[in-house]
């Protein structure tokens, strides 16, 4: 279960408007924060994170997107616009491109695909707001725990002895989606493996006490499709 995937035949006929193919290598960008937001990309392989850089240098990221999702940073209908995120390959991936020009036309032609790409745009953004309560309302110790909750419900294998998380994470990548620091990550991560409620695995977190996680951060329980980190 990850990211927005095409649930319908309607939002598979964006596809037939794709305007080019984009390869990347690991690290580098689809765009950048100050580009012209001309387009929405369709994830044919790899993965995409999406952060942005604040003005005193620090990293924040916001999402990770894989193969199936579409990334769709714009405003629609609107008057010319720039990314106000970059969006870099944490992996070699291979990207479609669909003009922002030609998915407005098709959108005001076709209600059905309308309807389908206002429900994805409606979810994109209740998980950022889901994401952005749960950063403000608990701290530093719930930034980081709901952000391991993300990576399992997005990237979660059901082992014997809990839950592995599929994606290989630096502690600075990990600090990066929490907005704080790797020394206060790193601090946090040894007293969840000293109480035993998590361990590394292969460089990949095995969570072993997810319900710990969800009950220290007061989770709500939210649908499953909003509590993600993609």
């Amino acid at each position: 279960m990850k990211g927005d995937r095409m649930k319908s035949s309607d939002l598979e006929g964006l596809l037939t408007l794709v305007h080019k193919e984009i390869e990347l290598k690991k690290d580098a960008y689809l765009f950048q924060e100050g580009d012209l937001a001309d387009g929405i990309y369709y994830i044919r392989s790899g993965k995409i994170r999406i952060g942005k850089v604040t003005p005193d240098g620090r990293e924040i990221a916001f999402q990770i997107f894989s193969e199936g999702d579409f990334i769709y940073e714009i405003s629609l209908y609107s008057d010319t616009a720039l990314y106000a995120v970059h969006a870099r390959a944490i992996e070699d991936s291979v990207c479609a491109k669909i003009k922002k020009d030609i998915l407005e036309e098709n959108l005001l032609l076709k209600p059905s695909l309308n309807v389908e790409f206002m429900k994805m745009m409606s979810l994109h953004h209740k998980k950022m707001q889901s994401k952005f309560r749960d950063l403000i309302l608990h701290g530093k110790k719930g930034a980081l725990y709901s952000t391991l909750i993300r990576l399992a419900n997005s990237y979660g294998i059901e082992k014997e002895d809990g839950i592995l998380v599929d994606l290989s994470l630096t502690n600075q990548e990990l600090a990066n989606f929490c907005g704080m620091t790797r020394e206060v990550v790193n601090r946090m991560l040894s007293s969840l493996k000293k109480d035993a409620k998590l361990s590394m695995q292969d460089g990949k977190i095995l969570i072993h006490d997810l319900d710990y996680l969800r009950e220290e951060n007061h989770c709500e329980i939210c649908p499953i499709e909003i509590c993600k980190i993609d």
